[in-house]
Order: C-alpha cells, then sequence, then structure tokens
C-alpha cells in the first residue's frame, strides 16, 4: 500500500503525489493549476484535485493511506509553481 503526506494549513490541504504515478493513473492531464508541483512531486488541491486522485485509485484497486501534517503557516508548496500537465 502507498503511503502520502497530506500537508494542511491554516486554509487548505495538499496531498503530495509523484508525477510519475499520475501519468500511470492517466490522470496527469485532468489536474487543475490549482494544484502545484516540484522536483517530479504534485500537490494536489483538496477541493479538486484530491478528488481526482482518489477516484483514480479506487478505480485502479490501489488502497493508499497518508500521514496527516499539520501546519501554523501556509504549506511550503504554495510558493512551488503551479502545475501544468506535460503535452
Amino acid at each position: 500500500m502507498n503511503k502520502y503526506k497530506f500537508f494542511s494549513d491554516p486554509s487548505h490541504g495538499y496531498i503530495e503525489v509523484p508525477l510519475a504515478e499520475l501519468q500511470s493513473l492517466g490522470i496527469d492531464k485532468d489536474i487543475s493549476s490549482y494544484s502545484y508541483a516540484n522536483n517530479g512531486l504534485v500537490y494536489l488541491e483538496e477541493d479538486c484535485d484530491y478528488s481526482v486522485f482518489i477516484e483514480a485509485k479506487a478505480k485502479a484497486n490501489e488502497p493508499f493511506d497518508y500521514d496527516m501534517i499539520h501546519l501554523n503557516d501556509d504549506a511550503p508548496c504554495r510558493g512551488y509553481p503551479r502545475y501544468k500537465p506535460t503535452v
């Protein structure tokens, strides 16, 4: 079972997922620019893109878990570039 990191700041949350996994699930082009990317990792925004990920994992019959990381300030990923799918 894959385990991820979920970063929760005072106003939002993001789950950290390798870009390669989004590509293998076939959802890399379905992720919005509300998510962020850095060094081969994508930080999926909780309101839109996280649900796309959950549905894809369920469809692939791939259970997963995550560690919740609570932050008092903005999640560091908010300083990363916005996600742009590769063409």
